[in-house]
């Protein structure tokens, strides 16, 4: 627990605990590290994670918390996830827990069924489409969500499919957008590099920031568009930013396209910000995606994104106004995008400017944090409808 957080501001302060898979580097754990670090004085605070590991902890434990653990040790379907939940559902008890907010699929499968055993409120976060699982995961998922006190979804897109495909009354289902400390990003902008990147030899500069760990990413079509445009005789570098088991057969396509001198895999970065700050464009070209930090920080960056139209991507990207929006799965368009950047860079440099507007009035961190704050505060005074 963390002691200065305990501050009461007129009666008992809620208990409130974030409960996360883990603290990998995320877009989930980032926003709850955003949480941690910008709700008032007036919660008391606890995290709590299946696994203490990941790059974040040590931030964690410099704003003052120490997670308590919950391993599941493997499968969901051992005896050790009963055994968890007990012990679960015991310390919501012990610590007289107000309020829970689950932010991942894992966790959600011990934390609902412990809260409702300890008479705990919880909150599900529901921050992606489903698109990473099977019908026997979703359905679960689906019955979980319907089971909390609310759930809380980062895009439009997300909430429609909570309440017409899962069944989640709409009452109990809010969008609340992730948000950006734009002050910080633009500190990191300024610091200027932490590694050396490839020369362009002054040619433009596509951004691509995404895990290489699942095909729904498509990078392939990044490569092709490099390609097609190639044919046309227009030159543009990508910057790929990420890492994971694909990106060895990634850069195997990209030497069989012939691109593999402008393709220039970076691996991951600790300095995104820097690297978008020496773009002329940003893409995220996935499949299905959720609400993609990486998008959010190439429009705070003044920079037109190209983005597909799944998932969230449309909730930020308004096609022609704040960067360009493409049919997924569709090279040949994306490098239609790319030439319209190309030829056009007014225009890109409106879309630009008209994206980091876009960031400060909507996306900011104060933003998301104070409609956490509203949800929290109304959760916990209120009963399940």
């Amino acid at each position: 627990m963390r002691p200065e957080k305990a501050a009461e501001q007129g009666g008992e302060p809620i208990r409130l605990m974030q409960f996360t898979r883990s603290f990998h580097i995320g877009g989930t754990e980032v926003q709850v590290l955003e949480l941690l670090r910008g709700l008032p004085q007036s919660y008391r605070l606890q995290v709590s994670v299946l696994q203490d590991a990941g790059p974040l902890v040590g931030t964690l434990r410099e704003l003052g918390f120490k997670p308590e653990e919950f391993p599941l040790n493997g499968s969901l379907m051992r005896p050790n996830t009963a055994w968890q939940i007990l012990r679960l559902a015991k310390w919501f008890k012990q610590n007289r827990i107000s309020l829970v907010h689950v932010h991942d699929f894992y966790s959600t499968m011990l934390v609902v069924p412990a809260a409702k055993l300890a008479g705990t409120k919880v909150i599900v976060g529901r921050l992606d489409l489903a698109h990473w699982h099977g019908p026997a995961k979703r359905a679960v998922h689906a019955g979980f969500s319907r089971m909390a006190d609310h759930v809380v979804a980062n895009a439009e897109a997300i909430r429609r499919m909570l309440v017409e495909e899962e069944g989640v009354p709409a009452s109990r289902v809010s969008v609340i957008h992730n948000g950006l400390d734009l002050p910080r990003f633009d500190a990191r902008m300024k610091e200027g590099l932490r590694q050396p990147v490839p020369d362009t030899g002054g040619a433009p500069v596509v951004l691509h920031v995404a895990n290489m760990n699942h095909p729904v990413k498509r990078q392939e079509d990044l490569l092709k568009a490099l390609q097609m445009l190639r044919q046309e005789g227009l030159t543009l570098h990508a910057y790929l930013v990420g890492d994971g088991p694909r990106r060895a057969g990634l850069e195997q396509q990209a030497a069989e396209m012939g691109v593999s001198d402008i393709a220039h895999f970076l691996g991951h970065r600790i300095d995104v910000p820097a690297l978008y700050a020496r773009a002329a464009m940003g893409v995220l070209c996935s499949s299905a995606e959720g609400m993609s930090n990486a998008v959010m920080e190439g429009m705070a960056a003044g920079l037109p994104m190209v983005v597909t139209s799944v998932g969230a991507n449309t909730d930020l990207i308004v096609d022609g106004e704040r960067g360009l929006v493409v049919p997924p799965e569709d090279p040949a368009k994306l490098c239609q995008a790319f030439r319209r950047i190309l030829d056009n860079p007014g225009h890109a440099q409106q879309m630009g400017a008209a994206a980091r507007t876009f960031v400060q009035r909507e996306l900011s961190l104060e933003r998301m944090v104070q409609r956490h704050h509203d949800l929290y505060q109304s959760v916990a005074k209120s009963s399940l409808n």
